[in-house]
């Protein structure tokens, strides 16, 4: 599962400004609604009744996606930015932090999705000064189980583990 199907609307991402880097750190994602549609569900004693995506970032519509009910014993795995802030850290049983240096990322952000690849261009400024500013906020890396340095997909390296998780 993926935390970019839990978007929020333009107006409320790009509310302080649509370059504002500020604003794709602290308004990218809906939390409230993954912890409603997934989080919840899967906790000690939930549901399993789920949905995938509330949203549709390309065209800004919010999604009526049927419940789902996941059998017991799923292991919910999920994918995303900003996934070790405040609001998330305590509801991971484990939890996994891909690292890689801005030139690597922003180049992979391109090839998908056609952006500028150096990490110094005015275009992708809002991605990667957002990235920084979640780095200084929440120190992934640090709350993380387990730091994979990702620099290479075909050939990840283990950093660091926490065998106490």
């Amino acid at each position: 599962m993926s935390a970019d199907e839990f978007h929020h609307v333009r107006a409320v991402r790009h509310r302080r400004g649509r370059d504002s880097a500020a604003g794709f750190w602290l308004d990218s994602y809906d939390y409230q609604a993954l912890a409603e549609n997934v989080l919840d569900p899967f906790a000690p004693g939930g549901s399993r009744q789920y949905r995938r995506a509330v949203h549709d970032v390309v065209t800004d519509e919010f999604l009526d996606r049927p419940w789902q009910t996941a059998p017991p014993g799923t292991v919910l795995v999920i994918d995303g930015l900003f996934l070790h802030r405040d609001e998330l850290a305590g509801v991971w049983d484990f939890s996994v932090f891909l690292d890689a240096p801005f030139e690597v990322t922003v180049a992979r952000m391109a090839r998908r999705d056609g952006s500028h690849p150096d990490p110094t261009h005015p275009s992708v400024a809002r991605y990667v000064e957002g990235q920084r500013l979640y780095f200084a906020a929440c120190s992934p890396w640090r709350r993380a189980n387990l730091v994979i340095d990702n620099t290479d997909v075909a050939h990840p390296t283990i950093v660091w583990h926490d065998s106490n998780p």
